[in-house]
């Protein structure tokens, strides 16, 4: 289906022939392209990476993101950038289940997408790390601090991070045998990705739990936990990817937990010790 898509149309005739392809592309199949990463246009277009930031910056967009959320404004119902499936007159019984199918809907494609034997591979990096930390920023860096704090009660020394500066200058001082994990939905948010490059410098080890295999993130992280969501990433604030994330962390510490039993309960039964007065 071809889209009508002026911000594109208007400066076909400007654009360079690699950016042509992207173009094209992108005017056949624009509902697609909501959904996905930089890497996965540049492969359907094929062309390069660049060529499709070059692309965006030709249109006169700060980046990809910035493209996409304009491409989605041009193609669907406003208020879907709401919640994919809302429609304005939603009442509570049926924004009730909408809300709750797609959250169930992440779940269940998270099950259907995550590699088990990398996931064994993460817990066991977790398991003897002597520490981690949780980075990830806006609606992600919620699920880093429930990560830190699930990590933190089982005895693992662990850090989590919202703000890019100390992320990046604690990920350059980790040392080989120390885990970084990165959260983002998009995996393409180049503060993220450059903490985990500063980290995989000094010899950590990198997971990213992310919502695109072919994410800028996942090129560089040693682990990449994929997680199922069919949110288009074109909102500020993707909501069911976020429990999915949570259900990962849950499968990490879980998973860690296991492997290190006799400190674990340990662990538990010192902090629910510690914390025992502080409830009627």
């Amino acid at each position: 289906m071809v889209h009508q898509v002026n911000f594109i149309t208007e400066k076909y005739a400007d654009l360079r022939k690699s950016e042509v392809k992207v173009a094209e592309y992108v005017l056949q199949k624009a509902d697609e392209v909501i959904h996905f990463s930089v890497s996965q246009l540049a492969e359907q277009a094929k062309v390069s990476d660049p060529t499709v930031i070059r692309f965006c910056r030709a249109l006169g967009f700060k980046g990809f993101q910035d493209f996409k959320i304009h491409l989605a404004q041009s193609i669907i119902p406003p208020v879907r950038t709401i919640h994919e499936s809302m429609n304005e007159q939603e009442e509570a019984p049926e924004l009730v289940r909408k809300v709750f199918a797609a959250n169930q809907d992440a779940i269940q494609s998270t099950l259907g997408t995550l590699d088990f034997a990398t996931v064994q591979k993460a817990i066991e990096d977790l398991s003897r790390a002597d520490k981690i930390i949780f980075h990830g920023l806006a609606g992600s860096a919620a699920v880093a601090m429930d990560a830190h704090h699930k990590f933190f009660r089982i005895g693992i020394p662990c850090e989590w991070y919202s703000d890019t500066h100390m992320a990046i200058m604690a990920g350059a001082m980790m040392k080989p045998g120390q885990v970084f994990v990165a959260i983002s939905h998009s995996g393409s948010t180049h503060d993220v990705i450059e903490s985990v490059q500063a980290a995989k410098n000094a010899g950590a080890t990198t997971i990213g739990i992310v919502s695109y295999a072919k994410s800028p993130l996942s090129k560089v992280v040693t682990h990449t936990l994929l997680v199922g969501s069919s949110e288009t990433g074109f909102r500020f604030e993707p909501m069911a990817s976020r429990i999915a994330q949570l259900c990962v962390i849950d499968v990490l510490s879980v998973g860690v937990s296991l492997l290190r039993s006799d400190q674990v309960i340990s662990n538990l039964n010192k902090s629910r010790a510690a914390i025992a007065n502080k409830r009627y």
